[in-house]
């Protein structure tokens, strides 16, 4: 389980010259705010907040939460990228869908049920933990969160669809190239990508340890990805979206 920052409450101070408790002004002023669940609250809206946000910091491969664990908050990725994975009871593991910066995972926490999934640091990661019982305040004083909740929810939907009709159908090397192109949206501007190991490479795209190996191999070869270490790459995007193109071409 991540470890997590020192918790303090989000209610307001009772000095006069400082109308919010530091993490409140933390919340307030948070670069992603617009983009997060509480992007819908006004600063007024953050007075009626009288339970706890903790910030969480994960390192790469450390788990945000688990599988068919109880649910009792939701989390929005300030920054980093987790994926979301199932293992078979053959042990097999999926990796099911990513999340980044912005995004609002463990929604199945909202309806008072377990985790469906494992959440697992692919890069670092900091997070915000939401818990439900603030969530149940807010609601009835805040029909903006709601609307929220359901855009997210939504969301969160089309991605696992997305993943399931882009990324495990088609020729193998059409899957890789999709895969690089959906690792972008995580990545830099630069183009610095998170580099999935050849293992999560095939959890992701049911592909074989070997086929993984083969393709990326022939990208590198392409100049299309450049691997930087272990677990980062540069990817030359225009170089991708022509073979992209190409790829559909052959096999619209």
């Amino acid at each position: 389980m991540a470890s997590t920052a020192p918790v303090i409450p989000l209610r307001p101070s009772k000095d006069p010259q400082s109308p919010y408790d530091p993490q409140a002004l933390v919340c307030s002023e948070c670069s992603i705010r617009q983009f997060a669940l509480f992007g819908a609250l006004t600063e007024a809206g953050l007075e009626r907040i009288h339970y706890h946000i903790a910030s969480l910091h994960l390192e790469p491969g450390q788990r945000l939460f688990a599988a068919e664990e109880s649910g009792s908050a939701v989390f929005t990725v300030r920054r980093g990228v987790l994926r979301l994975e199932r293992s078979s009871r053959a042990g097999e593991r999926r990796i099911l869908r990513l999340a980044g910066r912005t995004d609002l995972v463990g929604l199945e926490a909202v309806l008072g049920q377990t985790y469906a999934a494992d959440a697992v640091a692919c890069t670092e990661v900091e997070a915000c933990r939401i818990p439900r019982v603030l969530i149940d305040e807010l609601l009835p004083f805040h029909p903006g969160v709601a609307r929220d909740l359901m855009k997210r929810w939504q969301r969160a939907l089309d991605d696992s669809e997305e993943w399931l009709t882009e990324l495990t159908r088609g020729s193998a090397r059409h899957r890789m190239l999709r895969l690089l192109l959906k690792l972008s949206e995580y990545g830099e501007p630069n183009g610095l990508i998170w580099l999935p190991t050849r293992q999560e490479m095939g959890a992701m795209l049911a592909l074989t340890f070997e086929t993984a190996s083969r393709l990326v191999s022939a990208l590198r070869r392409e100049a299309m990805l450049l691997p930087l270490d272990a677990r980062s790459a540069r990817v030359d995007m225009a170089k991708l979206l022509a073979a992209l193109n190409a790829e559909q071409k052959l096999n619209p």
